[in-house]
């Protein structure tokens, strides 16, 4: 036996039997989880797990048969997902996340929400003060796809058949208007949002001006329905679902005036530092010390 093979052999037979106690109680901790060892395993799990991690990187300074070195960096990494990695249920994961995580990162930028929100109710405003003012501005605000059909030389019976949900759309057969104007609606907040979140490295400016041009058509849209008498009916509809993919733009939009200033106005740390921070924030990963 070489003076190589021989060192090997001294290293595994003082150390083995450690390796084996751990690897023991990671298939136990595998069947029936952390909650289900007794009290002296779960004392003993960290301890051999550092073991184990010393033993990798004492093969590894001293060179030792690389599938011994390969057997310990299994080994440890298994360990550590045992003893550091997230054991949560799905079910304690989104009451975590929804119950502790969320509102937190809500709390944290809540300046930027606050903004965020103001921006949208100006353009909410400015839109249906314009609109009111001169119903021909209307169709300079609202795209054909947006308006659907639907302007100033629309009658109060047209318009409210579609709030009623009447009528169907002449591109889609068997589909309702409104059906059809709820989707693009749908999918028009999303991109949006999606868009604030995206933009918002751009120093925040057209986070702004997303934020006041989507209060702009909403605006708009009130004002004609207010014009033709249906005022109440229009934001009837509009609230109950308008209120929370509006207030997911808003959120989204905070996330981007939050990348933003982390351009603008970096702090302690780099700009490059900060826009990540401020990423991990804005994507639902706490930061540092959360």
């Amino acid at each position: 036996m070489s003076h190589f093979e021989l060192r090997s052999y001294e290293f595994r037979r003082e150390r083995e039997a450690g390796w084996r106690e751990l690897e023991a109680l990671l298939e136990r901790a595998g069947d029936v989880g952390l909650k289900g060892l007794e009290a002296d395993e779960l004392h003993r799990l960290p301890v051999l797990y550092r073991a184990a991690v010393s033993s990798l990187s004492v093969a590894r300074a001293i060179s030792l048969d690389r599938n011994l070195v390969t057997y310990l960096e299994s080994l440890a990494a298994r360990s550590y997902l045992q003893v550091y990695g997230t054991k949560l249920a799905t079910r304690d994961a989104l009451a975590r996340f929804f119950g502790r995580v969320f509102p937190g990162l809500v709390r944290e930028m809540g300046r930027a929400v606050g903004l965020s929100i103001l921006l949208l109710l100006l353009g909410v405003g400015a839109g249906y003060s314009l609109v009111l003012g001169d119903l021909d501005r209307y169709e300079g605000l609202v795209s054909p796809a947006m308006a659907n059909g639907r302007g100033p030389a629309s009658t109060r019976e047209e318009l409210l058949e579609v709030l009623e949900g009447g009528g169907f759309d002449p591109r889609e057969e068997g589909v309702g208007v409104l059906a059809t104007f709820a989707g693009y609606l749908f999918s028009h907040n999303a991109r949006i949002g999606m868009l604030c979140f995206g933009l918002g490295f751009a120093a925040g400016i057209p986070v702004i001006l997303l934020l006041f041009s989507n209060g702009l058509l909403l605006g708009a849209m009130g004002a004609l329905h207010h014009h033709k008498g249906l005022g109440v009916e229009f934001w009837a509809w509009v609230l109950p679902h308008g209120v929370t993919e509006l207030l997911a733009v808003a959120l989204c939009g905070a996330a981007g005036l939050a990348l933003g200033r982390a351009l603008v106005v970096p702090g302690r740390h780099s700009r490059l530092q900060e826009l990540a921070l401020a990423g991990r924030r804005g994507h639902g990963s706490p930061g540092p010390g959360s």
